[in-house]
């Protein structure tokens, strides 16, 4: 059994009688939907509909929600939360802890997170220590699966949550009332409209660092993030990429050609052609 301790990791919990309604009025996650042992994908928008803050929010079993999130963002995020607040019945209280425990396969211990799970994996995380300080490992699972991680794979504030899979993973309801952009990324679900997507890449030689710009025809279509060996991440604009699939034009990261293909779980394809990116 695979188990990978995150660094980096921080939590807090949402408690009190209005703890469910605040997050719902709030987060791009459908609260009453989550079920108890479940981590689901969710972020706090800008107006403009952009992920401002990511995080994975669960159950407490006595009541209220744990948010696991990063260090860098968990205080600001506090700090955002608060301000909504107002007279509502909800304490926002930080954890102890800055790592997670990622496990997998049999005698898995956790919340199962719930962006694996749409991938067909079942992946087990809890706060603490423990595991082995292998992350590599945990990347490459990612890269299978094609989850991408702010910082890792994208700038906050420069994303949608259609760039990242949000509205696959479960991280994103259109169901749900009003909350901070949400008439922005509805507009995107509804016109189809989203044009960026998440990719996984392979060459026949170790890809080059993340953040190299990825290019098709001469244009930069995206920028590669999470890297094992010949395999990586990508978000990219896959109308682009399938422009230059239909001309036979190569895909590159740097000087790198690269084969590109959307996660399967998605069921997503390139627009006008279910085809591979050429490559090796």
């Amino acid at each position: 059994m695979p188990a990978v301790t995150l660094p980096g990791r921080a939590y807090f919990s949402v408690t009190g009688n209005d703890a469910e309604d605040f997050l719902q009025g709030l987060i791009t996650t459908d609260m009453p939907s989550l079920p108890a042992g479940e981590a689901r994908a969710g972020a706090l928008l800008t107006p403009q509909g952009k992920i401002l803050f990511d995080f994975l929010v669960s159950r407490f079993p006595s009541g209220g929600f744990v948010i696991e999130t990063t260090e860098e963002q968990r205080d600001s995020l506090i700090k955002r939360l608060t301000m909504y607040k107002l007279r509502a019945a909800v304490e926002i209280a930080p954890l102890p802890g800055t790592q997670t425990i990622v496990s997998w396969g049999d005698g898995a211990e956790g919340v199962a997170d719930g962006r694996f799970a749409k991938a067909g994996q079942t992946v087990l995380r809890r706060r603490g220590s423990g595991g082995t300080d292998a992350t590599a490992t945990y990347d490459a699972l990612r890269i299978s699966c094609g989850i991408v991680e702010s910082g890792r794979d994208y700038a906050l504030s420069d994303a949608f949550p259609h760039d990242v899979l949000l509205d696959l993973s479960g991280g994103l309801s259109f169901r749900k009332g009003c909350y901070v952009g949400q008439e922005v990324v509805s507009r995107m679900q509804h016109r189809s409209t989203a044009r960026k997507r998440p990719v996984i890449l392979r060459a026949d030689v170790p890809l080059p660092a993340a953040g190299t710009e990825i290019s098709a025809e001469g244009k930069a279509i995206g920028t590669l993030g999470t890297v094992a060996g010949n395999d990586g991440l990508a978000i990219i604009r896959i109308d682009r990429a399938a422009e230059a699939m239909r001309a036979g034009a190569p895909i590159l990261a740097g000087d790198v050609e690269v084969s590109a293909r959307l996660p399967e779980w998605t069921s997503l394809s390139f627009p006008g052609d279910e085809t591979e990116a050429p490559g090796p």
